[in-house]
Order: C-alpha cells, then structure tokens, then sequence
C-alpha cells in the first residue's frame, strides 16, 4: 500500500470520525467526545444505557444544545431527576475496550437533592461490574471506588471544596494495577487494585443527580 493511499484513508476516517462528534489520532488510539456533532435528543453513536435492578433504563442520558457547554454548543446530559439511593445511571461505550488509560471528563452539577455530580467508569466489564470515581458537590468529596455485582466498595475518600454549578474535571491515569485521580488538574488519590483487568469505559450518576457532561477523553497513559 503505497504512503498516498494510506494517508487518504487516514483522512476518510478521520473525517467520518468528526462527523460523529469524536475526534481520533489513529497512531495513538486517542478518543474525544464532545458530543458537538451529534442530534439533540440522541444517545450518541456507540453509547449505551445500562440497567437499573429493577430492569429499568439506567438514566435519561441524551444529547443536548446548553449555553453553558464545556465546548459549545452541546453536552451529554443525564436528565432523570429521580431515583433510589442506590440507582446508578450507568452509559458505557460499546467497542473500546482499554486496560492501561488515561480517561477524562467535564462534568457540570445541574440539579439534585439527594445527589449531586457524576463520575467516570473504565475497566467496565458490563454495568454492574467497573471502577468508579466520581465527585459530589452535596458532600464535597471526592471517592473511588470498585462496583462489584451492582455494589459499590469505596476505596478512598478525600475531602474537597467543589464549587456548584461550575464545570469540573475529572482525570484517571491507570497502569496494571496503579491508579492516580486527578479533580481540577491536582490528584487526590494514588493506589493499587487488582480487581478488573480490562474493559470499557462510560459515565455514571446517582440517585436525582442531573449532570452535564462533555470532552470526555481516552488516550494511552
């Protein structure tokens, strides 16, 4: 194959990829989402909505135009502002599988009273099994945890001032089993865990919590 013909497919792949509103570097498997070129009110194109216990679909998450997107014009929300205390609203990505990561996300708090915010999944071998970590501006903290069958362990708390209604970044780096967590660019966690190996990636809220997200990034560590 000669160096044109490789380049010129590279560039139809790429064009495809902007049209879908993600963005890769086919050297470095490098993914963006930012939801910009997506129909509002669509789940966007590979996502899908996991399961509540109850057989319910995890969430309300759609495509929307916000004022306020992280990347103007839109976002991908999670609009349903009700649920159990322990109703995950769980989106996972179909077709990327990842083990060594560096993942991350926007998320804007919109709305919540018994929860607020949203995290990050990777190693996800379906919705009930993944890692987590997640902010909430109620409690003002910041957690990690292993979901195992549908039930969350935490594995570190830390204590941080998250401001309401600004948009905040969450950032893990994992290498085998090492996993650093980043909010606002500074780390608040660095461990070891062996649990899951390997797996997808996705979003995740809790309970009433409506939540914006957008940028969400995967790239090699």
């Amino acid at each position: 194959m000669t160096y044109l013909k490789r380049l010129a497919e590279k560039c139809v792949i790429l064009t495809a990829l902007s049209v879908l509103g993600v963005s890769t570097s086919a050297g470095d498997l490098t993914y963006l989402w930012n939801f910009d070129a997506d129909p509002p009110g669509s789940l966007p194109k590979d996502f899908v909505v996991g399961t509540l216990f109850d057989g319910r679909p995890a969430g309300d998450w759609k495509v929307l135009q916000a004022d306020r997107a992280k990347s103007p014009s839109q976002v991908l929300g999670q609009l349903m502002g009700k649920g159990a205390e322990h109703a995950y609203k769980v989106v996972l990505v179909n077709g990327i599988h990842a083990s060594d990561l560096d993942l991350s996300v926007s998320i804007l708090a919109i709305e919540g009273k018994a929860d607020m915010g949203g995290g990050l999944i990777w190693r996800a071998a379906d919705d009930r099994n993944y890692y987590l970590t997640r902010a909430n501006p109620l409690e003002q903290n910041i957690r990690i945890y292993r979901v195992v069958k549908g039930v969350r362990q935490m594995l570190q708390n830390f204590d941080q001032i998250i401001g309401v209604r600004s948009w905040h970044n969450l950032r893990v780096i994992m290498r085998g089993c090492r996993v650093q967590v980043f909010f606002d660019e500074n780390q608040v966690f660095e461990l070891c865990d062996e649990t899951f190996k390997e797996g997808r990636v996705g979003l995740w809220t809790k309970s009433d919590a409506v939540t914006y997200f957008d940028n969400l990034s995967l790239k090699p560590p």
